[in-house]
């Protein structure tokens, strides 16, 4: 028991085999599917500041910074090897996750993902992928 338990208790220097410039996800949504999309917004973006409190609280429960991590993972995938599961994965997620109006007239979703990397004191960002756009349905993707 002890065995598996201390790898979670002590974490290794070698954790992070190689660092990686850091996936971001926007999404878009258009009224067609060939419309080049009018503007991409992060897909959780991450708040500027936290409370002390909300800080401890999200050290014993925050299951959407897991699932977002979980989603990162899937668009680290993603680019290494595509696959139509983990743009699934993604667009459904993502569907589930951003606000919405009741859907009146056809609408899809498309994302993309940006790899934004620190180049001294300079930041760049750089489209590694754009999905396919999804129709969105009332109830789910």
């Amino acid at each position: 028991m002890l065995r598996y338990l201390l790898p979670a208790l002590i974490p290794s220097w070698r954790f992070f085999d190689y660092i990686r410039p850091a996936p971001r996800i926007e999404y878009a949504i258009v009224t067609k599917a060939d419309d080049p999309a009018p503007r991409w917004q992060e897909f959780r973006p991450r708040p500027d500041r936290l409370s002390v409190a909300t800080t401890l609280r999200r050290l014993l429960w925050n299951p959407r910074w897991n699932e977002t991590l979980f989603m990162v993972t899937c668009a680290e995938k993603l680019l290494d090897d595509p696959s139509a599961w983990h743009e699934d994965e993604l667009l459904t997620r993502i569907a589930a996750g951003i606000p919405r109006e009741p859907i009146t007239v056809p609408t899809y979703l498309m994302f993309r993902i940006v790899m934004v990397k620190r180049e001294g004191e300079e930041i760049t960002e750089r489209v590694s992928f754009v999905s396919s756009p999804r129709q969105l349905t009332s109830t789910a993707l």
